[in-house]
């Protein structure tokens, strides 16, 4: 059996996406005759917890740990609110952002090159070095962001003969908030200098969306690999829909994730129809930004919205399966063409119809046509939407509101980690 040791910051019990894809990598690997070492932080700092991931772990996996010093404790000093928001991605757009926001984040940007983690760097490198040897490691695969552990496998690659493979869940300087950084011009050179020569020193490169491959591709000539995010198939259950019409979003939706013509226009269909309003509820679930609630309000949501708050993972599945309908949100940027949410491969498994807006010639629209699993809409559509949302509610009213998903096998964790495997045994 191939050994092949994980280099992560996120795993269980942080929450959120970015631990589900190595998690559940780790969890069917062995079925394909790899057998996975797991690298981790011994004293990680979570924006969120979600501790049912934890069952989900193999019980006799190897798992190594280090202690990480993080820097954001001490910017909690200042403001253990503003610091939670930065550290989870939540950034607010320049006119909201108050003298305190400004600062944290330009300290941030260029006193903290990639990122806050870059401080468990050199001692990953010299204990996972000693592990390598003793253990005849072959394989190694770092997974960020926080793209710093990267440079763990760019320190392990210089020192040791083994493959590398650089496993990229978002873009590192063509995401969208990296522009957010008020980064110097010497600091944004460092970036792209670092994010070059991870690019073309790593053996092999895995991105989960096609537009990251082809940006990759003007950078380096190593191979690249698409790979993306998934589902895990559950046993059949019998989940009770919602008796409301809920547009359902489960995740951050963050500043600058705000799709305001959406909001006007249900805040049209409230107003025009009294059969609407009465059945109509928009359901968030997860971190919210004070920017996306003033949005809904303004548009006369208020009385529709409905503010969950971060559930557990089973949780949050069990929201999708009951919703009339599920709602994608993409920041609408030529930066975030290559972002699919992970939250997709849910939903669609969910077999719920998906309504998603995003940027145009979004990767995320091709996988929703190719499956036939909801309607996209660019932040320009209006009339269009307008009428998808009302053909949706007479469906909803006829007790025939349903998904027409297809071909979304492919998609389920155990097949992408077979593709993971295959490309392993090379």
């Amino acid at each position: 059996m191939k050994k092949v040791l994980i280099i992560t910051y996120y795993w269980p019990p942080a929450g959120g996406p970015g631990v589900q894809r190595w998690l559940k990598f780790v969890k069917y690997l062995r079925g394909f005759d790899v057998e996975p070492v797991v690298y981790i932080p011994e004293n990680p700092d979570y924006p969120l917890l979600d501790e049912s991931l934890n069952n989900e772990i193999p019980k006799d996996i190897t798992i190594l740990k280090k202690k990480i010093f993080e820097p954001y404790f001490l910017a909690g000093m200042f403001s253990k609110k503003q610091t939670s928001t930065i550290s989870s991605g939540i950034i607010n757009a320049e006119k909201e952002q108050n003298f305190l926001q400004k600062l944290l984040l330009f300290i941030r940007g260029n006193f903290f090159i990639p990122d806050a983690r870059k401080f468990w760097v050199k001692p990953s490198i010299k204990y996972l070095s000693d592990y390598i040897q003793k253990n005849r490691i072959e394989t190694i695969i770092t997974t960020g962001p926080p793209h710093s552990v990267h440079l763990i496998g760019l320190g392990l690659k210089e020192k040791h003969d083994i493959r590398w493979i650089a496993d990229f869940r978002d873009p590192w300087t063509s995401i969208g908030y990296h522009k957010k950084l008020k980064l110097t011009e010497a600091s944004e050179i460092k970036h792209k200098k670092m994010e070059e020569e991870v690019l073309k020193e790593a053996s092999d490169i895995i991105t989960t969306s096609f537009t990251t491959k082809a940006e990759f591709k003007q950078i380096t000539e190593k191979p690249i690999t698409v790979i993306t995010n998934g589902y895990d198939v559950l046993p059949p259950s019998e989940v009770k829909l919602d008796e409301k019409f809920t547009i359902s979003h489960i995740g951050s939706l963050l500043s600058g994730r705000d799709p305001k013509n959406l909001w006007l226009v249900l805040g049209e269909l409230v107003k025009e129809d009294v059969d609407f309003s009465k059945d109509f509820q928009l359901k968030l679930v997860g971190a919210v930004s004070d920017e996306v609630v003033s949005s809904i309000k303004k548009s006369g949501l208020q009385y529709h919205l409905e503010l969950i708050g971060y559930v557990s993972h089973p949780e949050a599945l069990r929201i999708q399966r009951s919703s009339q309908i599920l709602l994608l949100v993409e920041i609408n940027s030529e930066e975030t063409r290559g972002i699919i949410p992970g939250k997709l491969f849910e939903y669609m498994a969910a077999k719920r119809p998906v309504l998603a807006l995003g940027p145009e010639k979004w990767d995320g629209e091709k996988i929703l046509q190719e499956t036939g699993s909801g309607n996209y809409f660019n932040y320009r559509d209006r009339d269009d939407l307008k009428f998808r949302i009302r053909e949706y509610y007479k469906l909803y009213k006829k007790d025939a509101l349903r998904s027409d998903s297809k071909n979304i096998e492919k998609y389920s964790r155990k097949n992408l980690t077979k593709k993971l495997a295959e490309l392993l045994h090379q």
